[in-house]
């Protein structure tokens, strides 16, 4: 038998949004009453996808689940200064209600449709818009080729992603949560369960539970060696800021029919785009911003769609990596396979820091308690990777 240097109760391998919201969560459980370690790579997070994110949140899904998750997450977005306070000081994230916008000519108006039915029978804010109201609302549209539009009215926007994880994470310390910088190089599985983790550094550590929230650059390598593969691979993203000499009032975040995304930022916007890549290989760790695609693709979209945007101020701009699930780009959440003690949240395809409350909730109570209690995440189980049987969605951006 391996001889360990420390023992935790719950061993969490990566400590930006997703597992410091487990861990605050685990330690705020009345039913768990361990020791949690935290083990993140990198404690200054410059690389991490909850620090280079757009950082948004919507409702505007097709899956119920994901619909729910998001109701949850703004509500504890709405909420973090009284969930997260720290002896009196609450973080505050800078949280806009801005609304998403998603438009669509003939072809894609059955779909907007569609969604807005499932959208309102879950309790979402959303309105269905034809032409002439989208004209109405945001006259700085070109609007001709436009049938209809969905927008959030309250509960969709944007903020400080950084802030948020920052926040999950100081809550968490104050809790009892250990953080380390190092990294899970390796697990050791002794039958169904996971009995301790190796590290980078050399280190060994017991668990009596362990948890891969590893993100883009080590889920799947993580699930490999517990013999769990999944389809997740870092997908590089581009994001590119820009002013616009007049001001548009009611500016959301816009999702245009091209696929390309827009929204306020400062005084200025930002925006980017989601190429096709579903290529089984990673991307590396490579932050070079690709900026033909903002001059080729991007403006002239834009352009085209707002008028206002033809004689534009280009700003900063930078790169992150989704770590997205190829099977079916939404969250693997959940036990890891036929594991016992070992969990996973991976895949989250760019929805992972408005899903990281409602995720973190849900695995804590999986961990403490051994079923999900306040929302069913079953269907963004293993299972359905193992059998290949996708959750689609219908938008995917």
């Amino acid at each position: 038998m391996m001889a360990m240097d420390a023992a935790f109760d719950v061993v969490i391998a990566g400590g930006a949004v997703m597992g410091s919201s487990l861990a605050f969560h685990l330690l705020s459980d009345p039913g768990f009453s361990g020791r949690v370690l935290v083990v993140e790579r990198d404690r200054s997070y410059q690389h991490a996808a909850s620090a280079l994110s757009a950082s948004s949140i919507r409702q505007q899904f097709s899956q119920p689940v994901n619909i729910r998750i998001s109701l949850y997450g703004i509500d504890f977005l709405r909420t973090i200064g009284e969930r997260l306070a720290i002896d009196g000081e609450a973080p505050d994230i800078g949280l806009k209600e801005g609304g998403y916008l998603y438009l669509a000519t003939a072809a894609g108006a059955t779909i907007l449709e569609a969604n807005h039915q499932i959208q309102q029978r879950e309790g979402a804010d959303i309105s269905l818009l034809d032409a002439f109201a989208l004209k109405e609302r945001f006259p700085w549209l070109t609007s001709d080729d436009l049938v209809a539009g969905s927008f959030g009215e309250t509960g969709e926007g944007w903020f400080d992603g950084y802030g948020l994880m920052q926040a999950f994470a100081r809550k968490a310390r104050s809790l009892g949560a250990v953080y380390i910088e190092d990294e899970v190089a390796d697990v050791r599985r002794e039958g169904a369960r996971i009995t301790g983790v190796q590290l980078k550094s050399g280190r060994r550590v017991a668990c009596g539970s362990f948890v891969n929230t590893a993100g883009a650059w080590g889920a799947r390598v993580l699930a490999e060696h517990c013999g769990v593969p999944i389809p997740v691979y870092a997908k590089k993203r581009s994001v590119f800021s820009f002013r616009a000499q007049e001001k548009l009032r009611r500016f959301p975040l816009l999702i245009d029919t091209s696929g390309i995304w827009c929204r306020p930022e400062g005084e200025g916007f930002i925006a980017g785009c989601t190429l096709p890549d579903d290529s089984a290989t990673d991307q590396g760790r490579d932050f070079d911003v690709n900026w033909p695609e903002f001059e080729d693709i991007i403006w002239p979209a834009l352009a085209a769609r707002i008028p206002a945007f033809e004689t534009i101020r280009p700003g900063r701009a930078w790169a992150g990596h989704y770590d997205m699930n190829l099977l079916d780009h939404n969250a693997i959440v959940g036990r890891m396979g036929d594991l016992e003690n070992a969990y996973l949240a991976a895949g989250f395809s760019g929805h992972g820091l408005q899903q990281a409350p409602a995720v973190g909730r849900g695995l804590a109570e999986l961990i403490a308690g051994g079923r999900y209690q306040s929302l069913d995440l079953s269907d963004l189980g293993f299972e359905r990777i193992a059998s290949g049987r996708p959750l689609l969605e219908k938008n995917v951006i």
